[in-house]
């Protein structure tokens, strides 16, 4: 074998051996990624109660073009020296304006998304080329980081997710009105548009604040597989909720320790998490679902009648 060879082999193994799991220090490195957890779990319950909304509404492909768009306001903002969790918001909040505005019908919403997310990653791209600090700052913002969070992004993410969740309780019924059946909720004297306006706001703030901790390539891990998952196995207004709040912190809080151990990136962990859990719910809901169990429950009920 080649010099060549035998370098690319040894620096192979050596990556490969990087990924096995220590967990000898792990309650000190617990300790160091503290904000980091308690961000991870606050993005688990914000994530999880717009996530209903986004799959009521179709929005999931509007999710990833506003992750594009606020990952672009983050590149800048790293670029310039500003703080990275306002530039995502202001690229993400762009982007929300702009669907908002002119995306009323599916088929023009899907339209604008797929003109803005080229647009958005490219120019992201385009100031991470241009940023000379760490690499490890610009692979960041693409597929998260674990010690990343300081007590200023923290105070910063907890004000913003605060002020979401305040305006979607506020929002909730006439949101979920207007998500289920938007022609009679028209019909009823809500304001349709200025609903969906408010929410695509409250959506791109959503996905700016997740930018820092799950990256932008992979938000949909924490804005829909969650929701999806627990429509899979009830339709429950309370409970379908609550499902995808729990959902989501375990895939967030359980990516975060499992990356402590793996030396990788957070994301690999958060979505094979949530797709996991994705995966059983499907089943779950199947079973639920089959002729032979409704067969079943009807006989049953017909017995106690």
């Amino acid at each position: 074998m080649t010099t060549t060879g035998t370098t690319w082999r040894r620096s192979t193994d050596d990556r490969v051996a990087g990924v096995n799991f220590d967990f000898g220090e792990y309650q000190q490195l617990v300790a160091l990624v503290q904000n980091s957890i308690y961000a991870g779990a606050l993005l688990g319950v914000v994530g999880g109660l717009i996530g209903i909304f986004v799959m009521q509404r179709d929005l999931q492909f509007a999710v990833h073009g506003l992750s594009e768009l606020s990952f672009a306001g983050a590149a800048a903002a790293l670029l310039f020296g500003a703080n990275v969790v306002l530039g995502a918001t202001v690229g993400s909040l762009l982007a929300a304006l702009v669907i908002g505005l002119v995306g009323v019908r599916a088929r023009e919403r899907n339209s604008i998304v797929a003109v803005l997310m080229p647009f958005g990653l490219g120019l992201g791209i385009l100031f991470l080329a241009l940023y000379p600090g760490r690499s490890a700052n610009k692979f960041g913002l693409l597929t998260g980081q674990v010690v990343s969070v300081g007590d200023e992004q923290l105070g910063l993410l907890l004000a913003i997710s605060a002020l979401v969740l305040l305006c979607l309780l506020v929002m909730w019924r006439p949101l979920s009105f207007s998500s289920v059946d938007p022609d009679v909720a028209r019909a009823r004297g809500l304001p349709v548009t200025g609903i969906s306006i408010g929410f695509m706001i409250l959506l791109g703030l959503a996905v700016a604040v997740s930018i820092q901790i799950v990256g932008a390539l992979l938000v949909l891990a924490l804005l829909v597989t969650p929701a999806a998952a627990a429509m899979r196995v009830t339709a429950s207004p309370v409970l379908t909720p609550l499902l995808s709040v729990v959902f989501a912190v375990t895939a967030m809080v359980g990516g975060i320790l499992l990356a402590l151990g793996g030396g990788l990136p957070i994301s690999p962990f958060v979505t094979t998490i949530s797709f996991a859990i994705y995966l059983v719910c499907r089943v779950v809901g199947r079973r639920r679902r089959s002729p032979g169990r409704q067969r079943r429950q009807v006989a049953r009920v017909a017995s106690n009648a």
